[in-house]
């Protein structure tokens, strides 16, 4: 039986695109292509990218043309990003990526259904919009923005129910990395199962 090929046709509204490094958590410092797709009820308060939150100010664009702009780069790595990407079926666009050879990683909130075969899954919870339950065996990687001291309650809370092989990160919210970093390093030399997460696309001035 012949392998059905994915609809190159298919939209999703795609806010911004570039090719960058990957500036947090597991992967930080690979070159990857990302794709930041519009749409988000999460409403982080520390968002920095709240323009991403409304779908119809963004332009739809297709599998194809998503293909062709990657295609322009040496990228192997694409980076779906939002916005809340899940908030849309990834099924075809995944596929697509993945017949083209591409390795393909997911930043999520974890609060809709996961679709598709993404090769990593990098949830981070929001308070705003708690994840799924069924989601966090799924994640390959936790990542817990740390933006007050009641944050590392919330970072076990769901580190409770990951799968033994994930990752466990906390961030520091930008604007309170100075207050926060203190206490996420001590926090970590107390609980070493967590590593630290910078923001490292912001220290070298990189999309």
């Amino acid at each position: 039986m012949m392998e059905q090929l994915p609809d190159l046709s298919v939209q999703y509204p795609l806010m911004e695109h570039f090719y960058t490094l990957q500036g947090e958590g597991f992967h930080q410092g690979k070159a990857a292509y990302f794709l930041r797709l519009a749409g988000c009820d999460v409403g982080c308060l520390w968002c920095d990218v709240k323009e991403s939150w409304d779908r119809n100010a963004h332009p739809q664009t297709s599998i194809r043309e998503m293909l062709e702009l990657i295609a322009s780069t040496p990228a192997q790595l694409v980076v779906i990003t939002g916005g809340e990407p899940f908030m849309y079926d990834l099924t075809p666009l995944i596929d697509a990526l993945h017949q083209q050879g591409l390795t393909v990683n997911i930043e999520t909130s974890g609060a809709y259904p996961v679709s598709g075969n993404a090769d990593w899954i990098c949830i981070s919870p929001k308070k705003f919009k708690a994840p799924l339950a069924e989601n966090l065996p799924l994640a390959h990687e936790l990542k817990v923005v740390i933006y007050h001291k009641s944050d590392f309650d919330w970072a076990e809370k769901h580190a409770a129910t990951i799968n033994a092989n994930c990752k466990r990160y906390l961030q520091p919210e930008w604007e309170k990395s100075a207050e926060m970093t203190p206490l996420i390093i001590d926090y970590i030399k107390a609980h070493p199962e967590w590593r630290f997460s910078l923001q490292m696309h912001k220290y070298i001035h990189v999309p």
